[in-house]
């Protein structure tokens, strides 16, 4: 395994009671998105900010935290995604680290989709760049670890086909 760059935060601890543990991390969140508010190539990161009904917390904050369970056709809280919390932010502002592959893909359904993989951690971020009134921002799909020979594979071969 390679070094870690230095950079890359701690991950953190996801034991415990749960409102505790979700405070903890949407603090990070807080602090990572809200008042440090990156910027990848000079443009915003924004995020879905919706709260659903008899929610507290945004979608984008959600998003990369929990992962669809394709059975239950929900999302649930994924342990391993929110333990990397801290290394989303890091990524996105160290983007040019030889460490992290940056790149554009296009997804089958045609959008234009931007990744960010540390892949020696197995943790990747997905953007979307997208136009506003006064501009362009980057929009936070998810961000999640890179669990499983299949999730690595599948990168790989987006990284192989990425748009130059």
């Amino acid at each position: 395994m390679s070094k870690i760059p230095s950079w890359l935060p701690d991950m953190i601890s996801t034991d415990g009671e749960w409102n505790d543990v979700l405070k903890r991390i949407y603090g990070i969140f807080v602090s990572d998105f809200k008042k440090d508010k990156p910027e990848l190539n000079g443009l915003q990161i924004w995020w879905d900010r919706r709260i659903l009904k008899n929610d507290i917390y945004e979608e984008g904050f959600w998003h990369l935290i929990t992962r669809i369970d394709n059975k239950i056709k929900d999302r649930l809280f994924d342990p391993e995604r929110a333990k990397r919390l801290p290394w989303c932010n890091p990524i996105i502002v160290n983007f040019q680290d030889e460490m992290v592959k940056f790149w554009d893909y296009k997804e089958s359904d045609g959008r234009l989709r931007t990744y960010l993989w540390l892949e020696d951690f197995d943790y990747a971020v997905v953007l979307e760049k997208r136009a506003q009134r006064f501009g362009n921002v980057y929009f936070l799909i998810t961000a999640f670890y890179v669990d499983g020979s299949s999730k690595r594979k599948n990168l790989r071969k987006k990284y192989e086909k990425r748009k130059m």
